[in-house]
């Protein structure tokens, strides 16, 4: 059973998750009013949003040589409020080039703190002995719609842009540090049964994690980014272009995929304690596929929609399961293997843009969409490199006393 302590922490790192989801969405749902504020043109803004998860990969990388030396809390700490900082700054700024610094520190921020949080998470789950990482996603996605919210009614308040940004996150950073205090320190992070302590631990905890088999890990997240990608850039623009629905019916694919990925995430721990990672893994690949295409093929806005829903899905239960893995990987708890993971976060997000846009210029969206089908059936594939993550759980996982 968990002590005090681990439900103190999983509290912490519940709103770590939550402040992260909140932080992501409220500058993500204003795009489209910077770019009207700072005239940017469609390439200019393209660029801009690039600029994000490229910094973003270089913030998880930072992570895990920093978490590996003094721990994710000590990372976490400045991080997250930094990154609030960021998204306050975008609202304020008054000319491109200061919007462009904001961005810029917003993805390092954004990095270091995706990777750092998912580190608590492991430590958590390990502690626990049983799958939690699952609902720690669920509460960012929880968020990250009321993010949403919040942005559609200040709106209609008439609220500047700054002051809209400065009401959500404000808050949220003072939750942020609030409950640093309550994180898991550095020894607590530790795998206790791999004879590591804080005291014998070196710097290059880095060459202890082997890249092979993380590399499945890392695959099977930049894959499922691809297809996030697709969905979250391009969804609303095949919902008009290719089944022509209605103004008022566009935004369904991209609230289908939300609210899915949101539900099945509430009940993904469960899930994942009964049929084990590798097998949830596999399922949810299959029906991401199945949903792929029946988007491809969709003749109609609601066979369309239907597919949508069926990717959330699928897509939701991989990223958390990739994190739990890697953690698993890692002998020493450091947190390297995580950090490794959540960079292809990044690296197949601009992939999915990239590709799928491409594709769509050069064919049509249709066709393009096929590429995130293709890709989400090679993580049916990958699903086998998740289960010595499994087996090595038995040997490291650690149940408090």
């Amino acid at each position: 059973m968990p002590i005090p302590r681990d439900r103190r922490a999983r509290l912490a790192t519940y709103a770590v998750f939550a402040v992260q989801g909140l932080t992501f969405a409220t500058l993500l749902t204003q795009v489209a009013t910077l770019q009207k504020k700072h005239g940017l043109t469609d390439g200019e803004l393209a660029i801009l949003l690039l600029v994000a998860p490229v910094v973003a990969g270089v913030g998880s990388v930072l992570a895990g040589v920093l978490a590996a030396r003094f721990g994710s809390r000590r990372v976490l700490r400045p991080a997250q409020p930094f990154t609030c900082a960021a998204v306050v700054l975008a609202g304020l700024a008054t000319d491109v080039p200061t919007l462009v610094a904001a961005v810029v520190l917003f993805g390092l921020g954004l990095g270091t703190v995706d990777a750092g949080m998912n580190m608590q998470g492991v430590a958590v789950e390990r502690r626990y002995g049983r799958p939690v990482l699952t609902g720690f996603h669920a509460l960012w996605s929880l968020a990250a719609v009321i993010g949403a919210l919040w942005a559609s009614a200040a709106a209609d308040t008439g609220l500047s842009l700054a002051a809209t940004f400065a009401i959500a996150l404000v808050p949220a950073a003072v939750a942020s540090i609030a409950a640093a205090a309550w994180l898991y320190g550095p020894a607590e992070e530790r795998t206790r049964s791999s004879g590591v302590t804080p005291e014998t631990r070196v710097a290059n905890d880095a060459s202890r994690v082997p890249w092979r088999p993380v590399i499945p890990l890392c695959l099977a997240m930049a894959f499922l980014y691809v297809g996030d990608s697709s969905i979250s850039n391009f969804g609303s623009v095949f919902m008009e272009k290719v089944t022509h629905a209605p103004a008022g019916v566009v935004p369904l694919a991209l609230g289908a995929y939300q609210a899915t990925t949101f539900l099945v995430r509430i009940g993904g721990d469960f899930a994942v304690r009964r049929y084990g990672p590798a097998a949830i893994v596999r399922i949810g690949a299959v029906v991401a596929t199945l949903g792929f295409a029946a988007i491809v093929t969709a003749s109609a806005e609601v066979w369309a929609i239907a597919g949508f829903a069926l990717t959330g899905i699928g897509l939701s239960v991989i990223a958390p399961q990739s994190f739990s893995a890697a953690g698993r990987l890692d002998p020493t708890g450091s947190g390297v293997a995580i950090a490794r993971v959540n960079m292809f976060n990044y690296v197949g997000f601009i992939a999915g843009a990239a590709l799928v846009g491409g594709i769509a210029d050069a064919t049509d969206y249709r066709i393009a969409f096929a590429a995130p089908l293709a890709l989400a059936a090679v993580i049916i594939v990958l699903a086998r490199g998740f289960r010595p993550a499994d087996r090595a759980a038995s040997r490291t996982r650690v149940r408090p006393t």
